[in-house]
Formats: structure tokens, sequence, C-alpha cells
């Protein structure tokens, strides 16, 4: 196929060009700009600027009504490359996650671990411990069942078989406040919007900390459905409203859990020969939810309780010696699923951990001063920006895209940017923890395994942030930030794949 075909194919069903060379590039309303028909026009679309290209990307309909800041700066020098609103304050959602990660990086470091301890202030006699037996926790959002077991199994190793006292919750490593300022209620009962508590576990190796797998599967017998939960625990209890129809009618399951309480409602129909569904529920206080399956699983191991025990939750007394203890992955690593995933768990708990360290006070408060205390220290001017919660669910959060990609052109000379640099999602890279929330777009293009960005998406507003390099060499940073829209996310996630290619495409 030619170029003037290509073309017009394209124009007749979009308003999309394709560049040339095999590479896939969009531009919204290009038809309204060039005559598809006119060799001379495509070879001026060739030479036009960065510039030119960007406007006629941003001249489209859907952006109508909304407000779109884009900053692109030459990464060696800073240099401004194309500014479109770019010092208008606007909601970043999940590009809050760079702020947040920087400050970490910078005020923990890459190597930085988070840790969970088993102590007690009683003594061993014969089998039985005599005395309570503490979990204290510090923000570990890495915590399995599996370290659980771990535990429950060098507490046996230690010769304690038997405990004469109570299995107490240690969580006061962070204040008692579970969820952020501006997190709407309907989100409360889902991954997205786990609760954060210093004392947490997480039921795989995402790591969102505060929640169940709930797995519902067709039945082989009986009217409902088979539901299995991940890790089991009697914490959490069941309604089961589903029911079982005829192979080949419509799946509809939905899995829910109760504001206020941990009771999972599922209903809806699923076929006999129908896939499973599968959800990330959040508990209702992740601290309890901890010690429940941490009692049953010393039970398990034949760690029995004796007398009179109850699950407490204070502090551990300061008299009270480790039994055991596992520490976390370093920041760096566990950047990876918060960054390459998104996930909104992680970025929270970095924010109360940076106020428990550098503030000694475990909130949202002290740590999004130290936040702001780091990110002015950066050089970024936080007299123009709005820090409400780490991970972007805020609909608060303000910052103009000038400023996020300064941000980004400044990090740069750190000593940690390689780590910050490799947890981006990486354009078009099928694998989930390389590609992460990138791994199906920009396919094909020329920002394919080029581009590494932070996504960001909430009601109404889209943003992309990141690096890439230009057809000639050259290393960019841009920052896109799309706010007030309504309609199709995928449309607009489509003009910021667009603007990206165009950069990646170009020539200097």
């Amino acid at each position: 196929m030619n170029r003037k075909s290509f073309i017009s194919k394209l124009v007749v069903l979009t308003g999309l060009i394709a560049i040339i060379s095999g590479l896939l590039l969009f531009y919204p309303q290009l038809e309204t700009k060039i005559d598809a028909t006119d060799e001379t026009d495509i070879t001026q679309l060739e030479d036009a600027t960065l510039e030119e290209k960007l406007a006629i990307i941003l001249d489209n309909s859907n952006l109508e009504g909304g407000v779109t800041g884009v900053s692109v700066l030459d990464a060696t020098n800073g240099e401004q490359l194309f500014s479109r609103n770019a010092d208008i304050r606007l909601h970043p959602a999940s590009n809050m996650k760079i702020l947040t990660a920087v400050s970490a990086l910078e005020t923990l470091g890459a190597n930085y671990r988070f840790t969970t301890e088993v102590l007690t202030e009683g003594r061993v006699s014969g089998k039985v411990l005599h005395g309570n037996i503490y979990v204290k926790g510090k923000g570990d959002p890495t915590l399995l069942q599996s370290d659980l077991e771990a535990f429950a199994k060098e507490l046996k190793k230690q010769g304690i078989h038997k405990i004469k006292g109570d299995l107490v919750g240690d969580d006061t490593w962070y204040d008692d406040v579970r969820l952020s300022q501006d997190l709407n209620w309907s989100d409360e009962p889902f991954y997205t919007g786990a609760q954060v508590s210093a004392l947490t576990m997480s039921p795989d190796d995402d790591y969102d900390a505060g929640t169940v797998i709930v797995e519902v599967r067709p039945s082989g017998k009986g009217k409902k459905a088979e539901v299995r939960v991940t890790p089991e625990n009697n914490y959490i209890s069941i309604e089961n409203k589903t029911k079982m129809v005829a192979n080949g009618e419509e799946k509809d399951i939905s899995i829910e859990r109760q504001h206020g309480n941990n009771t999972i409602v599922i209903e809806g129909e699923m076929p006999k020969d129908g896939s499973i569904s599968r959800s990330w529920a959040s508990v209702w206080e992740p601290t309890n939810y901890v010690i429940n399956v941490f009692r049953q699983t010393l039970e398990e191991e034949g760690i029995t309780f004796i007398g009179k025990s109850e699950d407490r939750f204070e502090a551990t007394p300061s008299s009270a010696e480790v039994l055991v203890a596992k520490e976390s992955m370093p920041l760096k690593e566990l950047f990876i699923p918060f960054m390459k995933l998104s996930n909104n768990g992680h970025g929270e708990t970095l924010v109360k951990e940076m106020g428990k360290v550098v503030g000694d006070e475990g909130s949202w408060d002290e740590g999004l001063t130290v936040m702001k205390d780091v990110l002015g220290e950066l050089g970024l001017n936080v007299d123009t920006i709005l820090l409400r919660d780490g991970s972007g669910m805020s609909h608060k959060n303000l910052i103009p895209a000038v400023k996020l990609s300064e941000l980004l052109y400044v990090i740069q000379e750190k000593d940690w940017f390689t780590s910050f640099q490799s947890v981006l999602p990486v354009a078009g890279h099928p694998e989930r923890m390389i590609g992460g929330t990138l791994r199906n777009r920009m396919t094909d293009s020329p920002a394919t395994k080029n581009a590494i960005a932070k996504t960001g998406s909430i009601t109404g507003v889209s943003t992309l942030s990141g690096y890439v390099t230009t057809a000639d060499g050259k290393e960019v940073i841009f920052s896109i930030l799309i706010n007030n829209f309504l309609g199709s996310s995928a449309t607009i996630r489509s003009i910021e794949d667009s603007i990206v290619n165009a950069i990646a495409d170009h020539e200097f």
C-alpha cells in the first residue's frame, strides 16, 4: 500500500494518519490541516516542527470543554520544546505517584526496607510460653501468609508449642486513620481504596495490602456458584447470592464488600461453562485481619493457646524481646509493583512511612509535609502544587504539567535515578512487570519499548508523564495532564499515545 492510499484510508475512518516506515502514529483531525492527496503536503508534514505536529494532535474535539496541560522538555538541558497550558494546575491522578516515589527515594533511600516483628515479654518454661505474643507491624505491605507460616515454624523451632497468653496486634507505628482524606466512600470496598495500617498483609505478590482475593467459579453441583477466598480465613464472611445457569448463557457476577464490615456479597449468574470471576476485595480493619490469620496459622502449625486467650490490639511493651522478624524487599524492588501496576496502597503507605521516619509521626499530614519539603529542596515550586495523598486517588491534588516535567528533569542527577527509571512502565512491552500499565499501549509504534512513563486515570482525568527518545536520538521528557473530559477514556489515552509517538518519531 503506497503513502497516498494508506493515509486516505485513515482519514476516511477516523481522521488519524500513519507515519510511514511501518510505525503507527495517530493525528486526530488531520484532514482539516492537509490534503492527503497532495505529495507536497506530505513532505511538509515530514518537515513540520514538533510544535506543529503536537498542535495538530491537540486540535481534537474530544478535548473540547476540558483542560489539557502539556509540557515537553529536552532531557539534556531542560530546554522547553513544547508547552500548552503547562502552567495551569491540574489533577495528576496516578502521576501523583511520581512525586511520592521521588520523595521516598530521596528520604528513605532505594535500599530501605519495612519490618514486621514477633515479640514477647514472657518466658518459656518447657514447651509453654507464659506471656503474650505481640505482632508489631512497621508498615510492610509485602507481608504474606507464607511469612506468618515462617514465623510459626520459627517459634516452634525455639521450643514454643503452647502459649499461655493473648495474641496482640500492634499497629501503633502509624496513626489509626485508615483512609486518606479525599477517598470516595464508594472506592473503599475495593483494593484501589484499601485501608492503610502499620500491620497489614497481602494475598499475593502484587502486594495489594489489606485485601483478600475472591474467586467465583462454576459449581459442579448445587444451585449456587463455588466461592474461594485467598488466604482462607474466618475474618471475613461470604454472602453467596449467585445462581447457576445453563451453558452458554451470559455471566454476570458482582463481588463487593459491605461498607463498614467484612461481609462480602456475591451476586449474579454463573453459567455452568463460565470462566472464573476474580476480585481483590479490601478488608475492614487490616490489623485484625492479620491477627486472625496468624492465630489460625499458629494452630495449623501445632502451636496451641491454653487458658483464656484473646486477640487484643495495643502497643508492645518496651521490655518485650524479638523472637522472629521479617524484612521486606528494598524499595527499589517494591517500586516495581508500586509503579508498574500503579498500586495505590503502596503510595499511601510510603507517605505515612516518610512521616514516621522523618517526623516520628506515621500520618498523612506529617508525610505530606515531608514530601512538600523534599520536593521544595529538589527545586519544585511548592507554592503552585497541592498534595492531598500519595496515590493520586484524590480529586484535590494539583500540579502544573511543567512542574512534573521539571521534576523529571532534575532527578536525572540523583544517584537513585536508575532505580526510579527502571520501575516506570515500558510502552508496548508485553511482560506484565515490565510493560505494566503501558503493556497494551503504543504497540508497534515509534514509542514501543522506547517510552517509559507513569500512567494516571480517575474519573474525568487521564495523565501520562515520562521519558522518550526521538528518531534522531534526542532524550525528551514529557508530561500530559488531561482534565475534565467526558466520554471514552480509550479515546483520551489514544491522544496521549499520539503525542508520545509524535515525539518518538520526530527528528530535530
